[in-house]
């Protein structure tokens, strides 16, 4: 799955001047950004956020790379230990 992030802030034509394509521009403009991510924020259909995502490619100010994701197991594991680190700590008689 790809992210995406802006390299530089576009000058966009009239056809793209809508507050769906800024929201889009400035969640990228803070770090990268999965497709679904895009859809959601924007409420615009998958199509047309890609055929967006394709103009600012073909203007030279999108960045992509593949997404990084952590092994299922390791971010369950680390779930669970940080709710067990709250409750024990929660729970330890403080020590005079």
């Amino acid at each position: 799955m790809k992210e995406y992030k802006l390299s530089g802030w576009p000058e966009l034509p009239s056809a793209y001047q809508r507050t769906a394509y800024q929201r889009m521009l400035h969640q990228m403009s803070h770090g990268f950004v999965p497709l679904a991510q895009l859809v959601r924020a924007s409420g615009l259909g998958k199509d047309s956020v890609k055929a967006f995502l394709l103009q600012l490619g073909n203007r030279g100010v999108l960045m992509e790379r593949e997404r990084v994701m952590a092994p299922l197991l390791l971010t369950l594991a680390s779930r669970s230990l940080d709710w067990l680190k709250r409750t024990f700590k929660c729970q330890m008689p403080r020590r005079s």
